[in-house]
C-alpha cells in the first residue's frame, strides 16, 4: 500500500519526579536529605531511512508516546532517562504543523534526523536544595510535561526527472523500457494508481531516477480525477518531460491537451512553469507523416512568442538570453525510436543541474559544511528542539543545528 500523507499526533515523555528523601540510619550520626532527580522524560525523533518508501506504516496509528522518566528515589538514587523513540520515515518526508501549517523540517538526505518532540526534564530531589541555612529540605521538584506535537507527514518523491501528461500518453511504458521498474500497463486509464521511480543508467558514469507520476485531466488542481493527490510529487523534479499522445483513445486535440496539463501544473505551483521542460511525442509510429509533431512544435513557437512579448521589458535585464521553446522530440517506446536520443538530452541536463548545486569542495561535503566552517572547534552539534521549543517555530524561524554556546 503506498501512502503518501498522513496525520498524527506525538506525545514526549513527561520527566519524572525528584524524591524528597531523609537518611536515616541507626549507626549513622548525622543524617540528611537524600533524595534523588528524577530522569528525563524520552524525546521523539523523526529519522530518513534508505528503504522505506512510503509512510504506510503509520497509516494504522495515529497517536506515539514515548516513555517518561523515572522518579528518583532515596540514598541519592536518580531516576532512569526514558528511552528515544525513533519514528523512520522515507527520504523527501515534509513535517508539517497541523494547527498552524508551517513546515517544521524538510527531510531530504538519507539518515537525516531532528527532535520533533522534546522529552520534560527531571524533576529535583530534596538534597539539591541543600544549604548552609536550609539543611533539613522538605521540598522537591516535579517533572516537567514532555511536548505535544500534531503534526502531517507528507511526502514529495525525490526525483531527477518527472513525467506528466493526460492518462494513457505512455509515462508506464516509457518508464519500463528505459529502467528497471516494472509499472502496471493496460490500455485503459489511470492504470497507474501511485508514482513509481526507477533509476535509468545511460552509462557506467551518468543516471537519474524518473519519477512516473499518475495520469492528469483537466482540472486536477482542484482535486478533479486521480492525478491532483500527486501533483507534490513533481515539486523536487529539476527536469519535468510532458508527453503528449498523438492520437488520444478520447478522440481530444494533442495541442489542447498539452495546454490542459501545462495549466494544471501552473495553477498547482506557478514555479512549475519556470521548470526545466521536455516535451515529448510518444507512439510516435501513428503520426507516420509528421503532421501532429509539426503542430505541436509550432504551437510551442507560438506560445514562447507570445509569452515573450507579454513580459514586462522594464524589469528583464538587458544581457538575459532570448526565452527558447520547450525541447520537442518524437519517440516509440514499442520500437525503441527515439530512446537514447532522449536518455542523452535528459542526463546533459539532469548533469548541468547537479553541476550547479554541487558544494565548493569534497571536504566540504565530508564534513557537512557547504560554505561556512566558523563552527570548528566548537563543542557538539544538538538538534534544534534541545535548544529551544519547538512552538516557536513558524515560517520565518526553521529548524536548525545550534551549538551548547548557543543555548540559552
Amino acid at each position: 500500500m503506498f501512502v503518501d500523507r498522513v496525520e498524527i499526533e506525538l506525545f514526549a515523555g513527561r520527566g519524572g519526579d525528584g524524591c524528597s528523601s531523609m537518611r536515616r540510619e541507626k549507626y549513622v550520626p548525622r543524617g540528611g536529605p537524600d533524595g534523588g532527580d528524577g530522569g528525563r522524560g524520552a524525546d521523539i525523533i523523526l529519522q530518513t531511512r534508505v528503504g522505506t518508501n512510503s509512510l504506510a506504516g503509520f497509516a494504522g496509528k495515529r497517536f506515539y508516546r514515548a516513555e517518561k522518566g523515572q522518579p528518583g528515589m532515596g540514598a541519592l538514587r536518580h531516576g532512569r532517562n526514558g528511552r528515544e523513540l525513533r519514528l523512520f520515515v522515507p527520504c523527501g518526508t515534509s513535517v508539517i504543523d497541523a494547527s498552524d501549517g508551517f513546515v517544521i523540517k524538510d527531510l531530504t538526505e538519507p539518515d537525516d534526523s531532528f527532535v520533533v518532540a522534546q522529552g520534560g526534564r527531571g524533576g529535583h530531589g530534596n538534597a539539591r536544595f541543600k544549604s548552609s541555612t536550609n539543611q533539613t529540605p522538605r521540598q522537591r521538584q516535579l517533572g516537567a510535561d514532555g511536548e505535544v506535537r500534531h503534526v502531517i507527514l507528507e511526502l514529495k518523491s525525490i526525483a531527477d526527472v518527472g513525467l506528466v501528461g493526460m492518462p494513457n500518453a505512455g509515462k508506464s511504458t516509457l518508464l519500463s523500457r528505459i529502467s528497471s521498474a516494472r509499472p502496471e500497463i493496460a490500455d485503459y486509464p489511470f492504470t497507474t494508481k501511485h508514482p513509481n521511480l526507477g533509476i535509468v543508467d545511460v552509462d557506467a558514469d551518468r543516471s537519474f531516477v524518473l519519477a512516473d507520476i499518475p495520469g492528469l485531466i483537466e482540472g486536477a488542481s482542484e482535486g478533479v480525477g486521480l492525478g491532483h493527490e500527486f501533483l507534490r510529487h513533481v515539486e523536487r523534479a529539476g527536469v519535468l518531460i510532458h508527453l503528449v499522445e498523438p492520437t488520444p483513445m478520447d478522440g481530444t486535440d494533442p495541442v489542447e491537451n498539452y495546454d490542459a496539463i501545462r495549466n494544471e501544473l501552473n495553477s498547482y505551483d506557478d514555479q512549475l512553469s519556470s521548470r526545466e521542460q521536455l516535451v515529448v511525442m510518444t507512439k510516435c509510429e501513428l503520426d507516420p507523416d509528421g503532421s501532429v509533431l509539426s503542430r505541436l512544435r509550432d504551437h510551442l513557437d507560438r506560445s514562447t512568442a507570445k509569452a515573450t512579448e507579454m513580459a514586462p521589458t522594464d524589469k528583464v535585464p538587458s544581457d538575459t538570453p532570448r526565452r527558447r521553446p520547450p525541447h520537442l522530440m518524437a519517440i516509440s517506446a514499442a520500437t525503441d525510436v527515439g530512446l537514447q536520443d532522449l536518455k542523452e538530452e535528459v542526463v546533459r541536463r539532469v548533469m548541468a543541474q547537479r553541476q550547479q548545486l554541487r558544494p565548493t569542495s569534497d571536504d566540504d561535503v565530508r564534513t557537512g559544511h557547504a560554505t561556512d566552517q566558523s563552527d570548528s572547534g566548537r563543542p557538539r552539534r544538538v538538534p534544534p528542539h534541545r535548544a529551544a521549543a519547538t512552538a516557536q517555530l513558524s515560517n520565518g524561524h526553521q529548524a536548525r543545528d545550534v551549538t551548547r554556546d548557543e543555548t540559552p
